[in-house]
Protein backbone atom coordinates (compact mmCIF):
# COMPACT_ATOMS: atom_id res chain seq x y z
CA UNK A 1 0.00 0.00 0.00
CA UNK A 2 1.12 3.19 -1.07
CA UNK A 3 4.67 4.33 -2.15
CA UNK A 4 6.58 3.16 1.35
CA UNK A 5 7.99 6.44 2.30
CA UNK A 6 8.36 7.18 5.91
CA UNK A 7 6.59 10.49 5.50
CA UNK A 8 3.56 11.86 3.74
CA UNK A 9 4.85 14.06 0.55
CA UNK A 10 3.09 17.23 1.80
CA UNK A 11 1.36 18.74 4.52
CA UNK A 12 -1.89 18.09 4.50
CA UNK A 13 -4.13 21.22 4.19
CA UNK A 14 -5.60 22.82 7.23
CA UNK A 15 -3.76 19.69 9.49
CA UNK A 16 -2.47 22.91 12.02
CA UNK A 17 -5.78 24.05 12.37
CA UNK A 18 -7.61 20.77 13.24
CA UNK A 19 -5.48 19.89 16.15
CA UNK A 20 -5.01 23.56 17.40
CA UNK A 21 -6.23 24.01 20.72
CA UNK A 22 -8.30 26.97 21.69
CA UNK A 23 -6.34 29.68 23.58
CA UNK A 24 -9.50 29.63 25.88
CA UNK A 25 -9.19 25.58 26.25
CA UNK A 26 -7.55 26.20 29.58
CA UNK A 27 -10.05 28.44 31.05
CA UNK A 28 -13.17 27.21 29.68
CA UNK A 29 -11.82 23.25 31.39
CA UNK A 30 -11.19 25.27 34.51
CA UNK A 31 -14.48 27.06 34.77
CA UNK A 32 -15.88 23.24 33.86
CA UNK A 33 -14.33 21.66 36.68
CA UNK A 34 -15.15 24.44 38.98
CA UNK A 35 -18.54 23.74 37.92
CA UNK A 36 -18.35 19.93 38.21
CA UNK A 37 -16.96 20.38 41.65
CA UNK A 38 -19.47 23.15 42.64
CA UNK A 39 -22.26 21.45 41.63
CA UNK A 40 -22.15 17.50 42.39
CA UNK A 41 -25.77 17.27 43.92
CA UNK A 42 -27.18 18.63 40.76
CA UNK A 43 -25.23 16.38 38.89
CA UNK A 44 -25.93 13.15 41.17
CA UNK A 45 -29.82 14.47 41.10
CA UNK A 46 -29.10 14.05 36.82
CA UNK A 47 -27.63 10.79 37.07
CA UNK A 48 -30.45 9.88 39.42
CA UNK A 49 -33.02 11.21 37.32
CA UNK A 50 -31.53 9.01 34.49
CA UNK A 51 -31.75 5.84 36.51
CA UNK A 52 -35.23 6.05 37.69
CA UNK A 53 -36.28 7.19 34.07
CA UNK A 54 -34.93 4.29 32.56
CA UNK A 55 -36.26 1.55 35.28
CA UNK A 56 -39.92 3.31 35.27
CA UNK A 57 -42.89 1.78 34.01
CA UNK A 58 -44.72 3.12 30.61
CA UNK A 59 -46.91 5.42 33.06
CA UNK A 60 -44.46 7.45 34.92
CA UNK A 61 -41.59 7.47 32.26
CA UNK A 62 -42.74 10.81 30.48
CA UNK A 63 -42.83 12.61 34.05
CA UNK A 64 -39.26 11.09 35.02
CA UNK A 65 -37.99 12.05 31.66
CA UNK A 66 -39.10 15.87 32.15
CA UNK A 67 -38.07 15.79 35.63
CA UNK A 68 -34.30 14.67 34.25
CA UNK A 69 -34.92 17.19 31.27
CA UNK A 70 -35.19 19.98 34.03
CA UNK A 71 -32.16 19.27 35.94
CA UNK A 72 -30.04 19.54 32.73
CA UNK A 73 -31.57 22.66 31.88
CA UNK A 74 -30.82 24.16 34.99
CA UNK A 75 -27.13 22.62 35.00
CA UNK A 76 -27.62 24.75 31.29
CA UNK A 77 -28.89 27.57 33.16
CA UNK A 78 -25.73 27.98 35.93
CA UNK A 79 -23.36 27.25 32.84
CA UNK A 80 -24.33 29.85 30.67
CA UNK A 81 -24.27 32.25 33.50
CA UNK A 82 -20.75 31.40 34.08
CA UNK A 83 -20.20 31.67 30.26
CA UNK A 84 -22.05 35.00 29.65
CA UNK A 85 -20.09 36.37 33.05
CA UNK A 86 -16.84 35.44 31.43
CA UNK A 87 -17.70 36.90 28.02
CA UNK A 88 -18.33 39.86 29.13
CA UNK A 89 -14.82 40.63 30.34
CA UNK A 90 -13.83 40.05 26.74
CA UNK A 91 -13.46 42.91 23.85
CA UNK A 92 -15.08 39.97 21.48
CA UNK A 93 -15.99 37.02 22.84
CA UNK A 94 -17.10 34.80 20.13
CA UNK A 95 -14.21 32.58 20.28
CA UNK A 96 -14.56 31.99 23.41
CA UNK A 97 -17.99 31.27 24.07
CA UNK A 98 -17.46 29.15 20.77
CA UNK A 99 -14.61 26.77 22.62
CA UNK A 100 -16.91 26.73 26.06
CA UNK A 101 -19.80 25.48 23.95
CA UNK A 102 -18.19 22.87 22.33
CA UNK A 103 -16.25 21.71 25.55
CA UNK A 104 -19.87 21.47 27.22
CA UNK A 105 -21.11 19.53 24.57
CA UNK A 106 -18.30 17.15 24.40
CA UNK A 107 -18.69 16.62 28.55
CA UNK A 108 -21.73 17.31 29.22
CA UNK A 109 -23.48 16.37 25.45
CA UNK A 110 -27.35 16.00 27.19
CA UNK A 111 -26.95 19.56 28.99
CA UNK A 112 -25.84 21.41 25.84
CA UNK A 113 -28.72 20.65 23.83
CA UNK A 114 -30.13 22.77 26.58
CA UNK A 115 -27.75 26.04 25.67
CA UNK A 116 -28.74 29.14 24.24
Amino acid sequence: MGRGGAAAPRAVSGADLIFRRSRYASIVDAQLGAFERENTTLLERIDSALREYDSADRDDAEELFGEYMDAHALAAEILEEMRDHYARTLDDPDEYVQAFNRAVRKRMPVTATELD
